[in-house]
């Protein structure tokens, strides 16, 4: 198992429940969205997502952790509203994320995602640009018909934290042909990636609930934390990862050449490990991708190894267990519920203790 910390004990019951209430609740009106949308997108969309196989049929494929959807409506419990005030932000976040992954999924040339083969690789690359691009547009139009000023609050939010992910795709890109990224750089991409749009997840469904500015600062900055720490644990899946939890090749991150936390903190550490790992980085970064994808199992293992014994893999578990705390502390200012509370602090034991 992937820990953070091993001490931290999750209670798999109360989140499975939150998990699957944000799901349920926004299942039907992320599908009444996708259906929306112009042939073929509609069912390329809902392979996506899980609803349906590549050849058309029904299917209850995995969909996701919807750990997103799971904050939306916890972050308007925190503001005093109904959870279901939160479903158009929930709905809204997800379709953003999708977004992304559809996306980051071709750029990347993953092949896989949640055990079956990826939109372009089904599709085609022009279908995953263009349901990508749809899902994006959705995601506005779903905040704007509400209507409201506090919906116009939310779509500020969403949009906001759309750039970020996008600059953060930007720069993890751009990275992968650089023989070194500090510590800080990398920490700077992933908070882009991905601690915004959790951010906005943890903020969107109380600014729905008229939460004012501070409370959804506050709550902001637990989910940025949060997403840091969400990223440090997939950074370490991504290379030390079991494929049959994970969904993705062995070794996915050094496949693509990707400057994770695991691998800029061996980097800027000291030793016979981290010059090695310097000396093949730098030879990698000569090579072209074809040249790179040739390479045999026994070379990323030790790649992998030697990251591990510069301590990259160590100290990126420790940087999710320090965000971690970061992230809860960032509650103490907000009056919420007790009970809204607890399940903020058992998400993010959940993410920080996780093997996918």
């Amino acid at each position: 198992m992937t820990t953070a910390n091993p001490q931290t004990v999750v209670d798999n019951t109360s989140v499975s429940a939150l998990l699957e209430r944000g799901r349920r609740l926004a299942t039907p009106v992320l599908r009444a969205a996708v259906d929306r949308l112009a042939p073929p997108m509609d069912t390329v969309a809902a392979y996506h997502f899980g609803w349906i196989d590549a050849e058309g049929r029904p299917s209850d494929a995995d969909g996701g952790k919807a750990v997103r959807p799971a904050l939306a409506l916890l972050s308007a419990e925190a503001a005093g509203a109904a959870p279901e005030t939160g479903i158009p932000g929930a709905v809204a976040v997800e379709l953003v994320h999708n977004f992304s992954l559809l996306h980051d999924d071709l750029m990347d040339g993953d092949e896989q995602r949640r055990h079956r083969d990826t939109v372009w690789k089904v599709h085609g690359p022009a279908q995953a640009i263009l349901v990508g691009d749809a899902l994006f547009a959705l995601a506005n139009e779903i905040l704007l018909e509400l209507a409201t000023v506090e919906a116009g609050r939310a779509t500020r939010r969403l949009t906001l934290a759309s750039r970020r992910l996008i600059d953060g795709q930007a720069q993890d890109i751009s990275y992968e042909h650089r023989e070194r990224v500090t510590v800080e750089e990398c920490l700077e991409m992933e908070g882009n990636k991905t601690g915004a749009l959790l951010a906005c997840a943890v903020s969107i469904g109380a600014v729905l609930g008229g939460a004012d500015d501070r409370t959804a600062d506050a709550l902001e900055s637990y989910g940025f934390h949060l997403g840091l720490a969400f990223q440090a644990v997939d950074d370490v899946l991504g290379i030390w990862g079991d494929p049959e939890a994970t969904g993705k090749q062995a070794w996915s991150d050094l496949r693509q050449r990707k400057k994770s936390l695991p691998v800029v903190a061996a980097l800027a550490a000291q030793g016979p490990a981290t010059a090695r790992l310097a000396e093949l980085m730098a030879a990698d970064a000569k090579k072209s991708q074809a040249e790179f994808e040739d390479f045999d199992e026994a070379e990323f293992a030790a790649r992998a190894e030697l990251i591990e014994e510069a301590g990259g893999r160590e100290w990126t578990s420790q940087e999710a267990q320090r965000q971690h705390a970061t992230a809860l502390a960032a509650l103490d200012p907000v009056d919420m519920p007790g009970q809204v509370r607890d399940q903020l602090t058992a998400l993010a034991d959940f993410v920080v203790v996780r093997q996918r």
